[in-house]
């Protein structure tokens, strides 16, 4: 873990020095502002004060009067003796005096093979010269900058919006906040009254009933807590791109922005079009960025010609479409995107030659589909012999499952130019290794084997990670992030910037909520406010350091007991607490929360035996894997090739950090990259940085950041909240679950650990869902009811738990945004997901953790349609459709015999039957847009129409039959008295 024992200064990034009292010999560390602690070292202040601002950047109030007249005399009197860490794991070194620690390493390949029979004297040397550097800090910047001139100083100043942070929080406004905060209070207050009058007022006639419907509701109530929670602080994020490009793009000089990898995943090229990826490609090629800190790796995990064949011709066409987009500054930059708007593209493009180059652009790109397509109907059907390439000889590639790893550079840094002479970013092909026997971890193994190889070609400090199927639609969205991640004030502790998901082509009314606007646009903004958003699988730019399972600079200390100890036994109790620090330390590591070896927090307190030990060689292959120049790649914290490292060797050092069994008895997957043990790897890996300490960041730009295409019919939708349930319910049954992991140290916030609680839980709450949704057919079909008789007092309760419920929707609504009719597809697909993906995935979830048996359940197509949302109308039966579809016929089974009973039963029948039939529609009501996928449609005539008709007639029918004008009272009442004996 790594970890800085100063605050480092927010204007300079250096750490803000210690300042000595006159009384006390302690040195402590200085303070610019005692309101508000902000950091700044002395240096900074001075340049404050002196360009006239007195007062805190944070807080406005005015500094110490007497901090000018210290600053002086803490300056000569620490001079000699420099800056003294607490900690020496995360070392800013000064760069007259050194880089980082991870920068000194110097390892190649021939060193690595030159000392490795000679114990570690290499990693040793290594510590050896970080102390002394360390111990050369003796000689202070401050006095050297003080020996410049002063004309020489206001030269070399920033400008003032250089100096300015990159982004800033916008809380909600009070007035929204405030009665949303009390409505939450008022609402857990009257759930507790609510569940006071349930409990002590039993239903004796339907025992059964009752207790089913209490248990249920109380389930939901601790799901409504763990869902409302964490959205007590939502908040806003602004950037400042402007800002960013002001500091870091000046003019006439090189950019100093850092570099940015882009991750781009696909398995199956028939089932994930390839001209879907080449969009995604394209995108990201022409992102508004410099082309030398930018470089696409897409992981082809199906070892599929196609995609190779396809990319080739995407790099082609990207020497065409990256100048294009650039000249014109088009948007959004994937073509097919592009041109299928429907909008005025003359809009603000002033250059006369515009509409001629576009029509060119538009000809070529339908020349590029063209040959894309081919590639698809040739790759329809498999040649007995493989695939052969084009030089002759087979493709490596040919069986899946036994194939070795392949990488091809299609477009780099040194000779790609597109057709105006320019360099295009990096474009590489990478196809792990496949061997019988392995386990490859599907999507989590792809993205690792990512990670090695960018770490051998490229290095840059941030990875961003897409879907083959979301492209780039905010050619500014690195900027975004860059606004988060080079900020000194922001960045020393954030892992990672999430952005929402949005999705293109889905149907107006979003029936299926396909969208998850609730999700996106309101659980996610209230995580933003605590420690952070989920993260989602995709859209997402990581700290690549932060994915090596190193922790942030400032980490709270880790208590010296741990949380496991604290709950064993009486005889554990017993034994005594560690003594010194060495104990402590490897306490903390037993808690899994260091996932690094290489952790040198505590190194100063071991002997030069235990020192050379913990930072060898062995300890990094343990940790990382037996590539040297993949462990020196690691311990450079802001990127960049090693100098040391060959560069005709990177190729085959590539290839060999791919090999199947590279991760074997390392902590990759466990600790280290994307974390293994569930299909839904993305929450599991985010969890575990956030246990560490880090935080993320929601970044939500006014045009979004990416888009993707989402599955809109009814049977792939819910396949794909099956998938993402089963991964919830795989981390609830391993040693992950946040309902016990990870407690030691506190670095997870409580209302953190609530929201991931509440992401690992919600697949149970389906069971409770169904018995709820059945109570109102059974108590139609058996004339018994789950409520006894109100009395003045219940029924307020009652009203005012239903109040509360409207109150919290509606003020939730209003600070996020959200559309009712959004929220409300939200609710329905609520309901409809809860009764038929969820409960699958929880069967499936017990059936492969516990039993070890993977059920698998498959749709198939059954109709089609070609309208414009003709997916929409797509039915494809699975057996996940069963649950949902039972619920409804016995609900309208149910509404039937309800309407029959009271019929026959008389006028006092009918007041309870509102209650009963009320419940009953609810759930009908939920289940509505279930039922319409489920008909699907014919002849354009949605059979909804017909199926509401049968019931309605039924229902009729009933009341003409009790209620006939042809038969008199008289009549009647003559047959009701002739049926008794006496007649």
């Amino acid at each position: 873990m790594l970890e800085s024992g100063v605050p480092l200064c927010s204007a300079c990034g250096e750490p803000v020095g210690f300042s000595s009292s006159a009384k006390e010999e302690e040195e402590e560390v200085f303070v610019a502002c005692n309101n508000c602690s902000y950091p700044l070292c002395a240096a900074c202040l001075e340049d404050e004060i002196r360009k006239g601002r007195d007062s805190c950047l944070r807080c406005g109030k005015p500094y110490v009067r007497n901090v000018t007249e210290k600053m002086s005399q803490e300056s000569t009197n620490h001079g000699d003796s420099g800056v003294r860490l607490r900690s020496a794991a995360h070392l800013h070194d000064h760069q007259e005096n050194g880089g980082h620690v991870r920068n000194l390493s110097s390892l190649s390949i021939v060193e690595s093979e030159a000392n490795s029979e000679s114990g570690n004297p290499l990693w040793k040397n290594r510590v050896d010269s970080w102390m002394e550097k360390k111990n050369k800090k003796k000689a202070p910047k401050k006095s050297e900058k003080a020996q410049i001139p002063v004309e020489q100083q206001m030269e070399n100043s920033e400008p003032l919006e250089a100096g300015q942070p990159f982004s800033r929080i916008i809380p909600i406004s009070p007035n929204k906040l405030t009665p949303y905060r009390a409505v939450i209070i008022m609402r857990l207050i009257v759930l507790g009254l609510f569940f006071n009058y349930r409990i002590t007022n039993p239903v004796n006639s339907a025992y059964g009933l009752w207790l089913t419907s209490v248990i249920c509701e109380i389930w939901f109530a601790v799901s409504w807590v763990l869902d409302q929670f964490p959205k007590w602080s939502p908040i806003n994020r602004e950037t400042y791109i402007d800002r960013l490009s002001a500091r870091y793009e000046r003019e006439g000089e090189d950019s100093q922005l850092d570099a940015v990898d882009f991750f781009v995943s696909t398995v199956d090229p028939l089932k994930e079009p390839p001209l879907i990826t080449g969009n995604t490609v394209l995108s990201i090629l022409s992102v508004d960025y410099p082309v030398d800190k930018v470089s696409c790796y897409v992981s082809d995990d199906g070892s599929a010609m196609l995609t190779f064949e396809s990319l080739a011709e995407t790099a082609e066409f990207a020497r065409k479409w990256v100048p294009f987009c650039k000249k014109y500054t088009i948007e959004p930059r994937a073509p097919e995107f592009y041109f299928s708007q429907k909008i005025d593209y003359l809009k603000d493009k002033i250059q006369p030659s515009f509409v001629k180059e576009r029509r060119a652009m538009k000809r070529d790109y339908e020349e590029y589909k063209v040959r894309i397509n081919a590639l698809v109907a040739k790759a329809q059907k498999t040649p007995e012999e493989g695939w052969i390439m084009q030089d002759g000889t087979p493709w490596p590639g040919n069986n899946p499952r036994d194939h070795p790893g392949m990488i091809q550079v299609f477009l780099g840094h040194s000779g790609a130019h597109d057709i105006e002479g320019n360099e295009l970013p990096r474009l590489v092909y990478v196809s792990r290794e496949k061997r019988p026997g392995y386990q490859h971890h599907k999507k989590a193994g792809a993205m690792n084997a990512l990670v090695r190889v960018s770490a051998i070609l490229t290095n840059a400090p941030y990875i961003l990670n897409l879907d083959c199927d979301h492209y780039v639609n905010n050619s500014k969205a690195v900027r975004e992030a860059m606004c988060f991640m080079m900020d000194p004030q922001v960045c020393r502790d954030v892992c990672y910037i999430q952005f929402p998901q949005r999705f293109d082509g889905i149907d107006r009314s979003d029936r299926y909520a396909n969208r998850n606007i609730v999700f996106f646009d309101v659980n996610m903004k209230g995580l933003d406010g605590i420690q952070g958003p989920v993260y989602v699988g995709t859209g997402c730019v990581f700290n690549r350091q932060a994915l090596y399972g190193y922790g942030p600079s400032s980490l709270p200390v880790l208590p010296k007991s741990s949380f496991c100890s604290s709950c064993c036994c009486c005889c554990r109790r017993s034994k005594k607490a560690p003594e010194n620090q060495n104990d402590i330390y490897r306490d903390a590591r037993r808690e899994d929360l260091n996932s690094a070896i290489f952790n040198l927090r505590e190194i100063e307190n071991y002997d030069e035996y235990e020192r050379s030990l913990l930072i060898s060689q062995m300890s990094f292959e343990k940790t990382f894997g037996q590539s040297s120049v993949f462990i020196e790649s690691t311990l450079m914290e802001n990127g960049g090739v090693p100098e040391s490292a060959n560069p005709s060797t990177l190729i085959q050092e590539a290839i060999h950090v791919i090999s199947c069994g590279y991760e074997e008895k390392t902590e990759w997957g466990k600790e280290i990259g994307w974390i293994y043990g569930s299909v839904t790897e993305d929450i599991l890996t985010g969890f575990k940085m956030h246990c560490r300490g880090w935080r993320s960041i929601y970044c939500m730009p006014t045009r979004p950041a990416f888009k993707g295409s989402a599955p809109i019919n009814l049977s792939d939708r819910l396949h794909q909240v099956l998938r993402w349930a089963l991964g919830s319910v795989e981390i609830f049954l391993s040693r992950h679950c946040p309902l016990w992991y990870g407690f030691g140290g506190g670095r997870l916030k409580w209302l953190q650990r609530l929201a991931y609680i509440n992401t690992i839980i919600y697949p149970f709450t389906s069971l409770p869902l169904i018995a709820y949704c059945s109570l109102p057919a059974i108590c139609l079909l058996t004339g018994k009811f789950i409520i006894p008789t109100l009395s003045n007092i219940a029924s307020v309760w009652f009203l005012g738990l239903f109040i509360s419920i409207i109150l919290t929707s509606v003020l939730e609504l209003r600070w996020s945004g959200v559309g009712i009719e959004d929220w409300w597809r939200n609710e329905q697909f609520w309901v409809i997901g809860g009764v038929s993906a969820h409960l699958f995935a929880v069967f499936q979830g017990f059936l492969k953790m516990l039993a070890g048996i993977d059920t698998n359940f498959t749709v198939t197509a059954k109709a089609t349609d070609d309208a414009d949302f003709g997916e929409l109308y797509v039915f494809k039966w699975t057996t996940v459709l069963i649950p949902p579809t039972t619920i409804l016929v016995v609900n309208f089974v149910g509404v039937v015999a309800g309407f029959s009973d009271a019929l026959n039963s008389g006028y006092e029948a009918w007041g309870p039957l509102f209650g009963k039939v009320f419940f009953a529609l609810w759930v009908i009501l939920h289940l509505y847009p279930f039922l319409k996928g489920l008909m699907g449609r014919q002849n354009r005539t949605p059979t909804i129409v017909v199926l509401w008709s049968v019931l309605l007639a039924s229902v009729f029918s009933l009341l003409w039959v009790k209620i006939d004008p042809f038969i008199n009272d008289a009549d009647g009442t003559k047959s009701a008295t002739c049926t008794s004996i006496d007649c």
